[in-house]
């Protein structure tokens, strides 16, 4: 029977917000016409099937579909691999190889804009009218809402709505944050749901570097 780890991603200050997160490590004993269904039938916003642990060779499912790349279930797969002493300096989603760094308690993934799905930007004036927000602006099902905290420092506010994906909002989307620094072009840290943090960097080689920590909520078997 197969053993799902829950974990929080991009954990804040305080223990605050983070991503809930499905991670089957022996994904491989899951086939493959059963994953969407599981994923569904979790309901977190992405559930990972890790089919080779040793070489981090992975898939990803929305509760509606499969997605060859996104933020938080990289980052959290990445802690947990290392968590459970696994020495992967790479992962292997659909999209290509993604490189993983840790800098103290923070686990870092890179990867190119072009992989994650088109997100729309649409930037307010003010952390408050983010804030104020009941849903997505209307007409958009694939949105990140933003305004900037401090411009100088480089803190944004952020909620983002993927209805497309099947989630109506987001806690925390790294995929997302992959998109709005490679438009902003400058290094951010994201204030998303309800006190989740991203870090997010360009890199000189178009990629984009995001991190944040994460924490292990429970072990189950499925």
């Amino acid at each position: 029977m197969p053993t799902l780890h829950v974990l929080r991603v991009f954990v804040g200050d305080g223990g605050a917000g983070g991503n809930p997160l499905g991670v089957f490590l022996d994904g491989a004993e899951v086939p493959e016409d059963d994953r969407q269904r599981v994923a569904a039938g979790l309901g977190f916003s992405e559930t990972v099937f890790v089919e080779d642990p040793g070489q981090g060779r992975l898939r990803i499912f929305t509760p509606k579909e499969e997605l060859p790349f996104a933020g938080h279930p990289l980052v959290g797969t990445a802690w947990l691999l290392a968590n459970e002493s696994f020495d992967v300096s790479t992962l292997h989603p659909p999209a290509g190889e993604v490189p993983v760094r840790v800098e103290d308690s923070v686990t870092f993934i890179s990867g190119r804009p072009e992989w994650a799905p088109p997100f729309e930007h649409i930037e307010l004036g003010s952390p408050a009218e983010v804030e104020a927000l009941a849903g997505p602006p209307d007409g958009h099902d694939l949105a990140g809402v933003w305004a900037w905290e401090d411009e100088e420092a480089g803190y944004v506010r952020v909620r983002v709505f993927p209805v497309r994906l099947g989630i109506d909002e987001d806690e925390a989307t790294g995929s997302h944050a992959v998109r709005l620094v490679a438009r902003l072009g400058r290094t951010i840290v994201i204030r998303q749901g309800k006190g989740s943090l991203i870090f997010a960097e360009p890199r000189s080689d178009g990629t984009v570097e995001i991190g944040g920590r994460t924490e292990l909520v429970e072990v189950r078997e499925h």
